[in-house]
Parts: structure tokens; sequence; C-alpha cells
């Protein structure tokens, strides 16, 4: 079993198999339109379409369980986040990362990345993970971390 061995609902409703990513390096993160950290989205965005092309992969994949910060709907999400943002890369719906509905992709990224002290609780938006080309989950970062500071840790994954 790998993190991609799952599939996922996208913005407009559709599943998504997540293996058509098997063989990039993939960004993983629990995203929101109001949070202190919404302005990573801009650094998401650049570090995907500096190395989209060499084979990385961001997703993104709203959650309104921390503070209510993703109220909105699909399309607004959608409309924020293009507006705002310019985002091209791949958001999903609105998913629950922890509790009794954590989507299938976050028990188990949750379960081999824990966090702090083994914690396997998500605890705010914009935490990240970072799959290998294989589907191996290589390692949580927590919302502060930016996304231009996995820079170096994608290049090595990408030259595995």
């Amino acid at each position: 079993m790998s993190a991609l061995d799952f599939s996922a609902d996208n913005l407009q409703g559709q599943a998504v198999d997540l293996k058509q990513y098997l063989g990039k390096v993939v960004l993983v993160v629990n995203t929101a339109s109001h949070c202190g950290f919404t302005p990573q989205y801009k650094e998401l965005e650049q570090v995907y379409q500096q190395f989209r092309d060499k084979g990385v992969a961001v997703l993104g994949f709203p959650c309104n369980q921390f503070g209510h910060q993703e109220p909105g709907s699909a399309d607004e999400i959608g409309s924020f986040c293009e507006k705002n943002y310019g985002l091209t890369f791949p958001l999903f719906a609105k998913i629950d990362v922890n509790g009794s509905n954590t989507h299938p992709l976050y028990q188990y990224l949750k379960a081999k990345a824990p966090g702090i002290l083994g914690s396997e609780a998500i605890k705010w938006n914009f935490t990240k993970f970072l799959i290998k080309k294989d589907g191996t989950v290589y390692r949580r970062y927590a919302p502060q971390t930016t996304p231009t500071e996995l820079v170096a840790d994608i290049e090595a994954l990408l030259s595995e």
C-alpha cells in the first residue's frame, strides 16, 4: 500500500485516482482560505510552477476543521484561490483530516508520518506531506514551514 492507492473527489465532485501521480514527487497540503497561513498558496503555486515539468505535483485539500477557516462551497473555494492566488495545481473537495470522518488518504499519511511526539493529529491548516515517486511518505512538515523551505527536499527526491 502507498499514499497513491487512494482516490479523492476534485472540486467538481469527480473522483480522482491518485495513482496517476505515481512516478512524481507529490506535495499534499490541507488548505484553508481564511487562515493566517493562507498566503502560502502563493508559494505553493510557485513551487508547482518551478517543478511541475520536472515531475512534481502539488495537491490541495481544503479543510474546515481548524477555526472554521474554510467555510465556503467548492465553487467559492475555487474562485477564491484562482482570483487571489492564480492557482493552477489541483484542489480537491473539502475533507476532514482529523476525527471519525478523516479521509482515508489522511488516515494513511498521519500513520506513516506522525507529528511531534508521535501524535498523528493534524494540528492546523497547511500541514504538508511530501511523498516519494514510489508513493511512500517521505516526511510531514508543520504549518509554519513554508513551501519554499521544502525545495531542497523536493530536489533530493527528484534525483532519487
